[in-house]
């Protein structure tokens, strides 16, 4: 068993509407490893939130007639209640509204300042409001934000602080070159080539006059900050980075692994500009910070049976957590776009979960609770099958649980080759051997559920300590 100490966060989703399927693949997959690391026995820190400063924000709660704290407070609940309603295991929620993370938030405006990445600027160009960025000519395609293309993008003028991204391209270059800096390789070579063709200064906070929803500029009343550079400080903020007590930012990020879940446009963002903050103030370890894996989720191709907004809750009260938490981990592509129906899903949910992990263990538990004396004898913690550890170590949760479901079928192969069931009315001492051995079988692939169903896992392994078929664990539907 490992000792690591490892960091895990995902995004921090922007709260201008209610989670949606994306936000819950993201989480999920988080929650997979946070719980997988935990299982070999890592020391684990699963940070998760919410983004609630910004131009969209405010103008979105302007339209809803309600002031802008008031809004995100309703909306950031919705994400929280993800954390019982997908049974996520994650060790903190931050918002960026939090007076810790605001906090922190001013004390790396002040160590980039003291480094001299910070100056006072005009800008006179296009802006997206939907990305909340300003755009470059390279940035368009046919006049618009390839992200928006449904938003016509304003033309502003206007004072601001900029950092100097660009003095950092050397160093991004040396990060990027680094195999595992960003997972799967092909947004690695994406953001490689971003940095390559030149970078730009990038604004770093806006005026108040024009928005005054968002983190105050230290030392200058007049702006407060780009919600871009507020928000990316989340990911120590969290870990108490800038306030009182760096505990868990000594073990976790400057000791410890790390690892960031995003979106595959998130990169740029993500990474590269937090890089660059990172070495600007100085922040221990940053040669560290990502080379262990920023890894990308693919962006869902949703049907319009499900929509690209449908709350991932409303799946869940229909289905339940797991089979929510399974299809998502084993039939969406962990980095790549993945068309996901309804009738997908059922057919998913029927075959695998209700015929198959389901029908197996009421037909092992049924024997064992007939024909054993007791309990089959619980198998000892062993170290999983190198195939099924390789598979979490990539990140490819959908060839893990393909490894589950092939000790799955080996245990529904066991029961049609040796035929217990009729084996115990002619030599019942092997019958039971054989039952008791289907059973353990069973208990250990309740085992390797765990960091995907943890209900799941817990239902199996009761129902064989018990020696009792279960209630029903899916219905077909």
């Amino acid at each position: 068993m490992s000792t690591k100490s490892r960091y895990i966060t995902t995004t921090l989703p922007y709260v201008n509407a209610r989670p949606h399927i994306g936000h819950a693949l993201e989480v999920v997959q988080a929650d997979a490893l946070a719980r997988y690391w935990r299982l070999m026995g890592d020391e684990v820190f699963f940070n998760t939130g919410t983004d609630e400063h910004g131009q969209k924000i405010y103008e979105e709660a302007i339209k809803a007639g309600k002031e802008p704290q008031t809004y995100v407070d309703e909306y950031a609940a919705t994400f929280d209640a993800l954390k019982m309603g997908l049974n996520l295991s994650n060790d903190a929620f931050i918002r960026t509204t939090d007076l810790r993370h605001i906090q922190a938030a001013q004390e790396m405006w002040k160590r980039c300042d003291a480094a001299g990445d910070i100056y006072k600027d005009t800008f006179e160009g296009l802006y997206c409001v939907g990305c909340e960025r300003y755009l470059t000519e390279r940035d368009l395609e046919d006049g618009k934000c390839p992200f928006h293309p449904d938003r016509e993008p304003e033309r502003v003028t206007e004072e601001n602080y900029f950092f100097r991204f660009s003095k950092y391209a050397g160093k991004l270059t040396e990060y990027l070159k680094k195999e595992e800096s960003v997972i799967p390789e092909v947004r690695r070579k994406e953001a490689l080539q971003f940095v390559e063709n030149g970078l730009t200064d990038f604004s770093i906070s806006r005026r108040k006059e024009r928005l005054h929803w968002g983190v105050p500029v230290p030392g200058d009343d007049e702006h407060v900050m780009y919600v871009w550079f507020d928000a990316l400080a989340n990911y120590i903020s969290t870990l108490g980075w800038g306030g009182d007590d760096e505990k868990n930012f000594e073990n976790f990020w400057v000791n410890g692994e790390t690892l960031q879940m995003a979106g595959k446009d998130q990169v740029r963002f993500q990474s590269l500009m937090w890089q660059a903050m990172l070495i600007s103030a100085g922040v221990p370890n940053t040669d560290h910070i990502f080379y262990h894996g920023f890894i990308t989720s693919g962006g869902q191709k949703m049907s319009k049976s499900l929509g690209n907004v449908i709350d991932p809750m409303a799946l869940v009260e229909k289905y339940g957590t797991d089979a929510v938490r399974y299809f998502l981990l084993r039939h969406v592509h962990p980095t790549e776009d993945s068309d996901m129906t309804e009738e997908k899903f059922v057919e998913a949910y029927n075959a695998n979960l209700a015929n198959g992990l389901g029908n197996l263990t009421a037909r092992i538990m049924k024997m064992a609770e007939d024909n054993l004396d007791g309990p089959a004898e619980i198998p000892p913690p062993v170290v999983f099958a190198q195939e099924y550890t390789d598979t979490l170590e990539r990140f490819a949760f959908n060839e893990a649980l393909d490894c589950v479901w092939a000790q799955i079928g080996a245990l529904d192969e066991k029961i049609t080759t040796t035929e217990p069931f009729k084996l115990i009315k002619t030599n019942p001492n092997e019958a039971k051997q054989i039952i008791a051995e289907l059973a353990q079988g069973l208990y250990i692939v309740g085992r390797m559920l765990y960091p995907f169903m943890p209900e799941t896992n817990v239902a199996i392994k009761e129902a064989v300590k018990a020696n009792k078929k279960p209630d029903t664990l899916f219905a077909r539907i």
